[in-house]
């Protein structure tokens, strides 16, 4: 499976953004995906998650509210609604796919991963 994330930029706090990202390679119908991100100086931590048929999601604490993760499976693509934006939001945020998992949230149990997109929240 090939990830190709996209939609990072600057934004202000409380501003949103959509990330993409698009899949090739594989029935992507039959894939859970997830997005991780790291901030500079820190471990890459668990965003969002959404299983294969996309009736299952599961978010982080931090993102709970304010971020939703989707998916359109005829388009090969998940993508990342960011809502309400903080600056400690602020990373790298990448994409990954797992065919192994119903909802996979740790990052050991992903197979795939895309390049990263930074997204800056300026305060």
């Amino acid at each position: 499976v090939q990830l190709q994330a996209s939609g990072g930029g600057l934004v202000q706090a409380g501003g949103s953004l959509r990330l993409s990202c698009a899949a090739s390679g594989r029935a992507f119908s039959r894939i859970a995906m997830g997005w991780f991100r790291q901030a500079p100086g820190k471990e890459r931590e668990f965003v969002a998650a959404v299983a294969w048929s996309g009736s299952s999601t599961y978010y982080a604490d931090s993102v709970k509210g304010r971020f939703t993760i989707s998916r359109d499976n005829a388009n090969y693509t998940v993508y990342l609604q960011m809502n309400s934006l903080k600056p400690e939001d602020t990373a790298v945020y990448y994409c990954a796919a797992d065919s192994k998992y119903w909802l996979p949230t740790l990052e050991a149990e992903y197979d795939y991963w895309g390049q990263g997109t930074q997204v800056t929240v300026s305060s």
